[in-house]
């Protein structure tokens, strides 16, 4: 009998222990996980090689040091992506400016422009061409978010790697701005030609930029200094005339001259050239919708359609008509012809 009560004390010792350490190791197991995470690097699908000392090399002309500046080409477009838009934008808006940026410096590449460059530069780092920032200038300007920052962008660059955009198997004039209107321009509204890629489409997104609106204020003076006019005697500005497919200002009549929206913009600095103007005594108020000249890709556009879910190819085959993505290897004999 006492045997019996024995084994079954120890049978009841051990029903309860075990359920015990099965929640032991079930908390080890989880704060394991949570707090000393393992150095093994979870399985990447998409993951890029890039090996720089292989790369097109692009010359810039650093316009800080009037040196010019030898850089691998996706190097070069990462250096421009964190120039030209904000590194916290989605990441199918980032992509979608990396293929801006390396279409423009392959078509720069193909048909160097009319301006000079000093020694054998291909481009400047300024908005003549595109804005280029190098790593020092980044970590500079980032401080503590560089690290983040750059991951973020030359992923979104080497997950385009060599990609490009054509229009009939050429590198398209890949324009882009900040925030539209709500509509794009045609190229013709603003430049002197039309492009058939370059067409008006709708970018309701925009709306969330926080440059969809600004005011200016100036006198009446300086509006008249500015525009070499007499403005009106009877309290108005000047009258809009007519309006570009994308609702920005076509032409205006002014002290008895004609502007045209494009011209308005650039005299008084303003954001856009989509504007509405009235006269409170003195005071000359413009308000303006957009910032930019609206041809091309809007950056505040991108970033909210890919907010939507959109990939980085819905949004540039929306903003750019008819176009392909094609690979630069398709250029490469065009390249080693223009180097010799």
């Amino acid at each position: 009998m006492k045997r019996l009560l024995i084994i079954a004390t120890i049978l009841c010792t051990v029903v309860l222990i075990i359920p015990t350490m099965m929640v032991l190791i079930g908390d080890r197991s989880t704060q394991t996980t949570t707090l000393e995470p393992t150095n093994q690097k979870p399985a990447v699908s998409n993951q890029v090689t890039y090996e720089p000392q292989a790369d097109v090399s692009i010359q810039v002309f650093r316009s800080s040091t009037e040196q010019v500046e030898e850089v691998p080409l996706e190097e070069y477009v990462v250096g421009v992506v964190a120039s030209e838009m904000p590194a916290t934008f989605e990441m199918e808006a980032l992509k979608a400016q990396a293929l801006t940026a390396r279409t423009y410096i392959l078509r720069q590449m193909l048909e160097p422009g009319d301006v000079e460059l000093p020694g054998d530069a291909m481009v400047t780092d300024t908005v003549m061409h595109q804005v280029y920032q190098g790593k020092e200038e980044l970590k500079s300007r980032w401080r503590g978010d560089f690290e983040q920052n750059y991951a973020r962008i030359k992923e979104a660059v080497l997950q385009t790697q060599g990609q490009v955009l054509t229009y009939e198997g050429e590198p398209i004039t890949a324009a882009f701005f900040s925030t539209s209107n709500g509509f794009t321009e045609n190229s013709e509204d603003y430049w002197p030609n039309p492009i058939p890629y370059l067409r008006s489409v709708e970018s309701p997104w925009d709306e969330r930029s926080p440059e969809f609106t600004s005011e200016k204020v100036f006198t009446k003076a300086e509006v008249e200094q500015k525009l070499g006019v007499s403005l009106p005697g009877d309290g108005t500005v000047g009258s809009i005339t007519a309006r570009t497919d994308g609702g920005r200002v076509a032409t205006v009549s002014v002290g008895g001259k004609e502007f045209s929206g494009r011209e308005i913009r650039d005299k008084l600095e303003l954001n856009s050239s989509d504007f509405d103007w009235q006269r409170q005594g003195d005071q000359v108020v413009i308000k303006t919708r957009g910032w930019g000249h609206g041809v091309g890709m809007s950056q505040y556009g991108a970033d909210g359609m890919a907010k939507e879910g959109k990939n980085y190819e819905e949004i540039v085959h929306h903003y750019y008509q008819g176009v392909s993505i094609q690979s630069m290897e398709s250029y490469e004999a065009k390249l080693t012809a223009r180097a010799e």
